[in-house]
């Protein structure tokens, strides 16, 4: 069988972590999103895999190159304009050959999810899952186990059982899912309304792991699950004096001073040096040659490559991109806190600041929970940031 993945989007609502890269190449536990999903098909046999790309293609396809690596046989098909998830399975015709998946390349679905989907042999299927905030997704009413509607991101209150956007289709749903795109249903979800008038859908409950990142700092929580399996592995220098507890991964050429406590779930890149006297707590994510200065304390975040941050400084909750610089006594303050995005209040509980890349930020400053920070900003010493900042902003 084949599976396509959709991995063509931007994700605007995840700026500013997105203005380099598309969503599925985000990290959670040092690796691309979307790498999750490949390794849940492999697991499940499903070894061809056609990608869907657009936005920053050249990030995919060079990470992934021809899926070797990872065991599997993957093509691509550019969408050259990404008009919806719909519209990208124009790009199909002739590429998939019969009944096919097509997920999402976004979310973190587990093999189980994936085996679920894998059952369905006859018809078209979606799997389906409750959700306590159904408003964020596509509401599925079911009627004895058939798709009825769709409602995609409701403002009332219809119910609580979501779209995953994973599915099982037959090759013959092609054409009419064609069909409703000249008809400008661009959106998988809408063209699949004018669909459910001539096939029948099945909706088919979530078994396994499936989890999605909508907002920044749902990519805290994707770490966490990221993070959850794996053993220690250490292959770097540790200092005499340092303490390593539970399941840490520590890349090459990484080194861990005396004095440092490392608390796992962690995972820390090739080429960094932390501490000494730095304590990483549970479920943090540390990139490639990042350096952490002395007495600084990160907890439960996503630390990008490349990043600095200065000594005494504290940092829980939170996700820094790549190439940041953070000077000493630097504060992530951790609280509830009422965030917007795209002109949406979101209310986000223990939440820490997301900060774009190639920011530098100065000495003493504080930055207060829910506060997101754009991509090439300078904030000067002793500074007190609070709300959003727009890319290249300067805060004296």
């Amino acid at each position: 069988m084949q599976a396509v993945i959709l991995a063509a989007g931007e994700g605007t609502r995840l700026r500013p972590f997105t203005l380099t890269r598309p969503k599925v190449m985000l990290p959670v536990g040092n690796r691309p999103i979307l790498e999750f999903v490949v390794e849940s098909l492999v697991a499940n046999g499903v070894r061809d895999i056609v990608m869907v790309v657009g936005y920053h293609k050249e990030r995919i396809m060079s990470f992934f190159g021809d899926g070797s690596k990872f065991g599997a046989r993957i093509s691509y098909v550019v969408q050259d304009k990404q008009l919806g998830t719909g519209h990208a399975m124009m790009y199909l015709k002739g590429v998939v050959k019969g009944r096919f998946l097509l997920l999402p390349g976004d979310n973190i679905v587990d093999k189980e999810a994936v085996a679920a989907l894998l059952t369905i042999n006859e018809g078209s299927a979606v799997l389906v899952t409750e959700s306590d905030e159904p408003s964020k997704y596509g509401v599925v009413e079911l009627s004895q186990g058939r798709v009825v509607q769709i409602h995609e991101k409701p403002r009332e209150t219809v119910g609580n059982i979501i779209n995953t956007g994973l599915y099982n289709f037959q090759g013959d749903i092609l054409p009419l899912i064609e069909h409703e795109v000249k008809q400008g249903k661009y959106g998988i979800t809408e063209a699949l309304q004018g669909v459910l008038k001539r096939m029948d859908l099945s909706g088919i409950r979530l078994r396994g792991r499936w989890e999605d990142a909508v907002y920044p700092w749902d990519l805290v929580r994707l770490n966490e699950i990221a993070l959850e399996s794996g053993g220690q592995d250490i292959n770097g220098t540790i200092e005499p004096g340092a303490t390593i507890k539970g399941p840490v991964r520590i890349g090459k050429g990484t080194k861990i001073r005396s004095g440092c406590y490392v608390e796992g779930p962690v995972v820390i890149g090739e080429g960094c040096d932390i501490g000494p006297s730095v304590s990483i707590m549970p479920s943090t994510s540390i990139g490639n040659g990042t350096n952490i200065d002395p007495f600084t304390c990160i907890k439960n975040s996503i630390i990008m490559a490349n990043v600095n941050i200065g000594s005494h400084s504290n940092i829980c909750q939170s996700v820094i991109d790549d190439s940041v610089r953070i000077a000493s006594n630097f504060a992530a303050t951790c609280g509830d806190a009422n965030v917007q995005i795209e002109k949406q209040w979101h209310s986000v509980d223990n939440i820490g600041c997301m900060v774009g890349e190639e920011t530098s930020i100065g000495a003493g400053a504080i930055v207060s929970s829910g506060s997101i920070i754009g991509s090439s900003c300078r904030i000067g010493n002793g500074a007190k940031v609070s709300g959003y900042l727009e890319n290249r902003s300067i805060v004296i």
